[in-house]
C-alpha cells in the first residue's frame, strides 16, 4: 500500500507538471487532437498504480514524450494554419448572412433540430435573430447576431445600425491569411498600403490584425520586449 501511495504521489506530481508546461489551453474547450493527449496522459498514468510490477519510469517518460509532442505541434500550428487545420480542423460556417448553409450541416452531421437547440443555448431562440452563426474547432458554436437584434449601447445612440460583415484574422503572428484577405474583397496591395501608412513594411511586423464587423482594419504590434502587443491603428476601410 505505501508503494501505492507513493507511485501515486509522484505520477500526480509528473502529470501536473506536464499539464502546466502545455498551457492554458489544455484546461479550457479542447481539440479532438488535445483531447486524445489528455487521455493518453491519463492511461499512462494509471497503469504504473494499478500495476506495481508496471515500471514507474517507462510511465513517467511516455507521459514526458507526450508533453513534448503537443508542445512541439502547438508551436508549429502557431506558424502554420494548414497545419492547424489538418491537426484541429478549421471552423465552418453553418449560418451566413441569415442563410442556412445546408452543405455544411450535412457534411457535419448536424440536424435542424441540433441547430436550433445550440442557437437556443446561445440566447438567440430565433434563426431569424442569427447573422452569422460558426461552428468552431473545438465543437462550441458562436452566434453573430444581425445588427438590428444587438442589445442597445450608448454608442448606439448616435450612430446608425449598419449591414455587418464576418470578423475575420488577416494576420497572425507575421503570417497573412490570404484566403480571408480575398473573402472581404482586398488584395495585398490595399492591406499593405494600410500598413504603410502606420510605418510597417512587412507581415514580420504585424503581430496580429483583424477586420471587424464594420469592415475596419485593426493592427496590432509587439512591445519592444514582447511582453505585449498594442494596437497602432484603427483604419477605416471601404
Amino acid at each position: 500500500m505505501v508503494i501505492i501511495l507513493i507511485r501515486t504521489i509522484i505520477l500526480y506530481l509528473v502529470v501536473l507538471f506536464t499539464i502546466r508546461i502545455m498551457g492554458k489551453s489544455e484546461l479550457s474547450k479542447m481539440s479532438p487532437f488535445q483531447l486524445v493527449v489528455i487521455f493518453m496522459i491519463a492511461e499512462l498514468a494509471a497503469i504504473p498504480i494499478e500495476s506495481p510490477a508496471a515500471s514507474l519510469i517507462n510511465g513517467a517518460v511516455g507521459i514526458f514524450a507526450l508533453m513534448f509532442l503537443q508542445v512541439l505541434i502547438s508551436m508549429v500550428s502557431i506558424k502554420s494554419e494548414r497545419f492547424k487545420n489538418f491537426i484541429n480542423g478549421k471552423p465552418s460556417i453553418l449560418i451566413e448572412k441569415g442563410e442556412i448553409n445546408e452543405k455544411e450541416l450535412k457534411a457535419l452531421r448536424i440536424s435542424l433540430n441540433d441547430l436550433m437547440e445550440q442557437l437556443r443555448i446561445g440566447n438567440a431562440p430565433s434563426l431569424s435573430q442569427v447573422e452569422y452563426a460558426v461552428m468552431e474547432s473545438n465543437g462550441e458554436l458562436s452566434i453573430i447576431p444581425k445588427a438590428e437584434e444587438k442589445p442597445l449601447t450608448p454608442k448606439d445612440m448616435s450612430l446608425a445600425k449598419t449591414q455587418e460583415a464576418m470578423p475575420l484574422v488577416l494576420i497572425s503572428d507575421g503570417v497573412l491569411y490570404r484566403q480571408n484577405l480575398l473573402s472581404l474583397g482586398w488584395d495585398e496591395a490595399y492591406l499593405k498600403g494600410q500598413m504603410a501608412g502606420v510605418n510597417l513594411k512587412s507581415y514580420k511586423e504585424v503581430f496580429f490584425a483583424f477586420c471587424d464587423e464594420q469592415k475596419k482594419l485593426h493592427i496590432y504590434v509587439s512591445t519592444p520586449d514582447h511582453k505585449k502587443a498594442k494596437e497602432v491603428t484603427t483604419c477605416a476601410t471601404s
